[in-house]
């Protein structure tokens, strides 16, 4: 066996270890002067976990900045406008972030593998590097999801040969299956299992997450590879071992500070406020009235069910396909799926165990005045107790006008400081995603051993049980009340919601009451906009909600897959420059040139090793763009 390791890399990852494990220190051993015999293979292990978990500057650049606003977590234009920053792509590959953790996990298996050869390995060596193993399949997963081609035998001290991505989906497939097979009886010493910040070396919930990460790839590979998908996601959910419950999860313990443990969803700039995807998914979705959710003296703001809001199109963009473009919501809406009111505060609601006073420096959070600027005279609006959303994309002089949209924080419900305060878990792999990839596998026909239904309904409440509302889940999971954009929660309640519905509204300028008709939207990138509530958009529906805020990359990742749930067209008072295909002339109609599709490989690839980053975009099949579909995604 070949065992190729370089000392001066091993130092120099080891000296990074101090920096991300604070126990290491323990070895009382100068990192310039260890030695591959010297390395503790759990250590190496836990590095490349705990990097993952992503300190404060990479995190708001690729888990906040990236991922969330791909997946339309939070208001956001940035990478769903089409704009990348080369910069931050560098730092999350070419500048040592993602490259070390696979590092550290590839030097993990060679120096286990190397042990285990010449007998030298404690009996509890061949599961740390089996273990190693899963964790890679992730780490790579992570890779060429965000950016398509990338090489199989790389960060291994070799100049890597880049594979396309279905051989490493291929090759990911495979690594979890042989890995769990090779894990043996063999337990890992107590003293050794706080070098695990997942599991504590749980050998059975690692068993658990590889086989729930198998059923997860192999359902990205669905509508490309059917048969490899089906026979791969069979397999892992036949062993009856993967994540089903709260404790099973894969998630890590955050910390206050500045490490690879701070909150990734801690730094207090990023103002993260309600998105229109994320809002009409939620208002009229599961029937749960807000007058049973909240005190009762949010009572005066609760609004009727069919009441849209404030009309103001002097200061709200209507060139986009959000079915409220140009209303603000001046109350809370009539009915609202529970989870909405955990997951993000109530502007003004300072008393609320969900208010965020982010960032602290200044009162934005807490002023809930402001003012719509116009020529006829500035309008002052009171925004505490509303629940309103806005569009991505350009608003032009509207926005400009419009404190809401210039402000954000306070002015839109925020993100709960729940998730931003550092004290939560980061969650990797949750028990409500076993069961919507489950209940989508069901509704595919392959077997799972139950049914669509039941799986659906797990999921749900499991979501509903880790967001401390299950109160509500009966009630919500019979519910045929469409939200806005016209799907309902009864799995069993697949009846259109008709094109539009007939609303009431009040003028924002001249106060007078009105009636409208609101259509619902045309997802025309999902069976060409002709249905919006069958069993498959409720179901991934159910998953994007349960994901957020964790699992961004998983809800793009969907989206890039099916087209669901529905995403509404960035606003376009002014043309997006990266975003060429959509005009005035076509934001009613959805397409898939008008959502980001990957991440551009960064320049320090391309001018460090052009030759292999020529091979990487020619494997990718397009051009090395946002716009450039992965092998998995849809094509139009």
């Amino acid at each position: 066996m070949k065992n190729i390791i370089s000392k001066i890399g091993l130092a120099i990852m080891l000296t990074a270890s101090l920096a991300s494990c604070s126990k290491f220190e323990e070895l009382n051993v100068d990192p310039t002067k260890v030695n591959e015999d010297q390395v503790r293979v759990e250590y190496l292990l836990n590095n490349a976990i705990i990097g993952a978990q992503q300190d404060p500057h990479i995190a708001e650049r690729m888990f906040v900045l990236y991922w969330k606003t791909a997946a339309r977590q939070h208001l956001s234009t940035g990478l769903a406008g089409g704009t990348h920053s080369d910069g931050w792509s560098s730092d999350y590959w070419g500048r040592g972030y993602l490259s070390q953790w696979l590092n550290n996990v590839n030097l993990a298996i060679t120096v286990g593998n190397k042990r285990i050869a010449d007998n030298t390995a404690e009996a509890h060596i061949n599961n740390v590097v089996q273990i190693s193993r899963i964790w890679r399949a992730y780490l790579m997963s992570e890779a060429t999801d965000n950016f398509g081609p990338i090489p199989i035998n790389g960060f291994q001290g070799e100049n890597p040969e880049y594979s396309n991505v279905k051989d490493v989906y291929y090759y990911m497939l495979e690594e979890l299956k042989d890995a769990v097979s090779k894990i043996n009886s063999a337990t890992i010493p107590s003293d050794y299992k706080k070098y695990d910040n997942a599991y504590a070396f749980d050998l059975d919930n690692w068993v658990k997450y590889a086989n729930s990460m198998r059923m997860r790839l192999a359902m990205r590979i669905a509508e490309v590879d059917p048969t490899k998908a089906r026979t791969e996601f069979e397999n892992a959910v036949a062993t009856g071992k993967y994540i089903k419950n709260a404790e099973d999860m894969f998630d890590v313990a955050e910390r206050p500070g500045w490490d690879p443990l701070s909150g990734v969803m801690s730094r207090e700039w990023n103002g993260q406020v309600l998105s229109a995807t994320l809002n009409n998914l939620y208002v009229g979705l599961g029937g749960i009235k807000s007058a049973n959710q909240l005190a009762a003296t949010f009572a005066p703001k609760i609004k009727p069910a069919n009441y849209a809001g404030l009309r103001l199109l002097e200061h709200f963009s209507q060139k986009t396909n959000d079915p409220m473009a140009g209303y603000f919501f001046d109350g809370l809406p009539n009915t609202i799926d529970p989870r909405a009111y955990k997951t993000f505060y109530i502007p003004g609601d300072v008393n609320s165990p969900q208010f965020s006073l982010y960032p602290s420096w200044t009162d934005d959070a807490k002023i809930t005045k402001v003012k719509l600027k116009r020529t006829a005279g500035d309008i002052e609006l009171d925004v505490k107790n509303t629940w309103s959303a806005q569009a991505i994309g350009d608003f032009g002089a509207k926005g400009s006008a419009n404190e809401i949209r210039t402000i954000q924080v306070g002015k839109i419900p925020g993100l709960s400081q729940a998730y931003r305060a550092s004290g939560s878990k980061r969650v990797f792999f949750a028990s409500w995603e076993s069961y919507f990839l489950i209940a989508e596998a069901a509704l595919k026909g392959w077997t799972t051993g139950t049914t669509a239904q039941q799986a659906y309904e797990n999921g749900v409440k499991a979501s509903f049980e880790y967001n401390g509302v299950s109160q509500f889940a009966t009630e919500y999971l019979n519910s045929t009340n469409y939200n806005n954009v016209g799907t309902s929660v009864k799995f069993t309640h697949t009846t259109e919601p008709g094109n539009s519905r007939s609303m009431s509204y009040i003028d924002g300028y001249t106060k007078a009451a009105g009636t409208t008709t609101i259509a619902y939207p045309v997802n025309t990138i999902y069976k060409n906009g002709t249905v919006r509530n069958d069993a498959l958009t409720k179901i991934i529906t159910q998953k994007y909600i349960a994901n957020m805020p964790w699992l961004p990359l998983e809800a793009w990742n969907d989206h890039r897959r099916l087209g669901l749930p529905f995403f509404e067209n960035p606003a376009i008072e002014n043309p997006l420059p990266n975003l060429p295909d959509l005009n005035s002339g076509n934001f009613m109609t959805n397409n898939v040139k008008f959502f980001p599709q990957r991440l551009p490989y960064p320049s320090t690839f391309r001018e460090s090793d052009e030759a292999n980053y020529e091979k990487a975009v020619g494997l990718l099949g397009g051009e090395d763009k946002v716009s450039t579909p992965l092998w998995w995604a849809k094509k139009q």
